[in-house]
């Protein structure tokens, strides 16, 4: 199936979006191309998903190439193309070589392509580096260029990422350390592993799952802090990990950095107890860390459920106002006709069913502490003039009458909503959105973070304080790939339920101590690649095999790659059978 290329406005944004992706491939696609040049070839480089951002090679053979879409804006994924090196790659999230007739569509014959994944620094993919030629210049190394070509531009990215954490530089031999091949470790200061190459992983025998969830001090044989305080910026050291790999790092110490004769030092303030090692959610700290206090108002930017008040306390707690009031007010939950004399008081007799002797108001009850606004973005408009006035004069005239009042308070402000676009509709002030964007923080949905674990054994100690409580590894690990709509409040909610659910003598939250409902959503997850089959038995060769390939990727979650290892054919061959299963029925 064809399908057009994104150009223009579509084209731009999605350039912007990969701007990380493209700065640190740009220098390495340059080099390769200089490889390669001359040879009726290009170099590729892909976003996640597989929608090509820039090409370099030969004019001749980019000529060519644009005649089967191979060029910026096009798509390459494997349900458009078949199996094809680009899109393959990202399937299997590893490097792949497809040559000639290998090619799911005929017209791509006449290409030879090489392409390996570029990860984040947090175990994410990226995108995808690529080489395309004639079929007939084949070389044996292609593959390991874009190999090499791939760590090259991941170590850019953890170096350009990680400039804020202490950083690991490992490998079997000291003069390996600042060369392509060497791993990096990235920690947080409480040791937790926020971001790695593949390489640092691989040498430490940990999988992108790890990030966030793993100690490095539970993989040396060396406490973290003689390394920081004995090893900062200096030659290699030979250490060993805890299966005694010998194993030559070196230690990039953040500038700074204050080691005690425990643990590496780190922030002990109420946004710290947060920080479980997420890379997002770390970032979300630091930034809010260092306008704590600060007469910056912030806004937190989050779907429902990601802890948006949990967050804006925390923030209130690390700052100079922690004695003070913390006043958070749900602007979605407020009746429409009460929301003015519920911020701004009002004088005594001011309307029917008001108190006798007045009332404050919750912007004065933050006096001095700091005023939280969840769902910002659901204020009416008549009340968003209101606030402007309070934000710009800082004087609150209760409703009634009466004199106006100076307040002083910290403001933080959230919404679920894109407050941006819903000030150019019209549908939230401007000058107000400006007033209240002092620093805007995103908060990473569950589904996006990488400490799902930590945060886990985190939720687990709150609602079980007088047990160890732990989840079954098979139903965390199902857990973990869950959308979770409703974020850390949903999860945080089944596990208290999943918790009450527990024998007396049980400490293992299992399938059994879930809800149906959430029994029914994990069954849902399971892809299913191939349409239904018609009828109840299939009635001839084809259709039997097709039922038995449906059945072992339903058996298989979904994972393609293990669906071909148990079906005894290869990935490639079984995304052939899906993709005509999708072309045409079977009769």
């Amino acid at each position: 199936m064809d399908i057009d290329p994104i150009t223009g406005n579509t084209l731009r944004s999605a350039l912007a979006t990969n701007h990380d992706l493209l700065a640190h491939s740009r220098p390495v696609m340059e080099y390769l191309y200089q490889q390669v040049k001359h040879s009726q070839s290009m170099v590729i480089l892909a976003d996640k998903h597989a929608t090509l951002m820039q090409t370099m090679g030969d004019v001749e053979f980019l000529n060519k190439a644009e005649r089967v879409a191979l060029s910026t804006g096009s798509f390459w994924q494997e349900q458009y193309r078949g199996t094809n090196a680009i899109g393959t790659a990202l399937a299997e999230a590893s490097s792949v070589e497809v040559h000639g007739a290998e090619h799911f569509l005929e017209r791509n014959g006449f290409l030879t392509c090489a392409a390996a994944p570029i990860m984040s620094a947090n175990g994410k993919l990226l995108g995808v580096i690529d080489i395309s030629g004639d079929h007939r210049s084949r070389h044996p190394h292609t593959l390991g260029l874009v190999s090499m070509a791939a760590r090259m531009i991941e170590n850019r990215l953890v170096l350009a990422s990680c400039q804020r954490h202490t950083r690991l530089h490992l490998h079997a031999h000291p003069e390996g350390i600042d060369s392509v091949a060497e791993g990096i470790i990235a920690i947080s200061a409480e040791g937790w592993i926020v971001g790695a190459n593949r390489t640092g992983l691989e040498m430490l025998h940990l999988s992108p799952d790890d990030i966030g969830s793993a100690k490095v001090g539970d993989l040396l044989d060396v406490r973290l802090d003689e390394l920081l305080s004995r090893n900062q910026h200096r030659s290699p050291r030979q250490i060993h990990l805890h299966d005694g790999t010998p194993m030559f790092m070196q230690v990039h110490a953040v500038e700074g950095t204050i080691v005690s004769t425990s643990s590496v030092s780190q922030p002990t303030d109420a946004l710290s107890r947060l920080d479980r090692g997420d890379p997002l959610w770390h970032s979300a700290t630091d930034k809010a860390r260092r306008v704590a206090g600060k007469p910056i108002p912030l806004l937190l930017h989050g779907e429902s459920g990601v802890g948006k008040e949990l967050f804006a306390r925390a923030v209130h707690e690390s700052g100079p106002r922690r004695d003070k009031p913390f006043v958070a007010i749900n602007c979605a939950a407020l009746p429409k006709h009460l929301i003015e004399a519920e911020l701004f008081g009002y004088a005594p007799g001011a309307f029917t069913g008001a108190r006798r002797d007045g009332y404050i108001g919750r912007l004065r009850e933050a006096q001095g502490g700091t005023l939280f606004l969840d769902e910002i973005g659901d204020m009416p408009l008549a009340m968003q003039t209101c606030l402007l006035r309070v934000l710009q004069e800082r004087r609150v005239t209760p409703l009634g009458g009466g004199k106006a009042v100076e307040v002083d308070f910290s403001l933080i402000c959230a919404t679920h909503r894109k407050l941006r676009e819903d000030a150019e509709k019209g549908l939230f002030r401007s000058d107000l959105y400006y007033r209240i964007n002092g620093l805007t923080v995103n908060l990473p949905a569950l589904r996006e973070r990488t400490d799902f674990q930590a945060l886990t054994e985190r939720i687990l100690t709150e609602h079980n304080p007088a047990r160890t409580v732990h989840l079954k590894p098979e139903l965390l690990a199902k857990l973990s790939r869950h959308s979770w709509p409703g974020n850390i409040r949903q999860y945080s909610s089944l596990l208290r339920t999943a918790s009450a659910m527990l024998d007396a003598d049980e400490d293992c939250i299992d399938w059994q101590h879930l809800p149906d409902d959430l029994l029914d959503e994990l069954a849902a997850d399971a892809e299913n690649l191939l349409p239904d089959s018609a009828g109840a038995f299939p009635q001839n060769l084809k259709a039997l095999s097709l039922a038995v390939i449906q059945q072992t990727l339903q058996d298989s979650h979904g994972n393609v790659s293990a669906a071909a290892r148990c079906l005894g054919i290869s990935r490639q061959t079984l995304y052939r059978k899906i993709a005509l299963a999708r072309q045409r029925p079977v009769i």
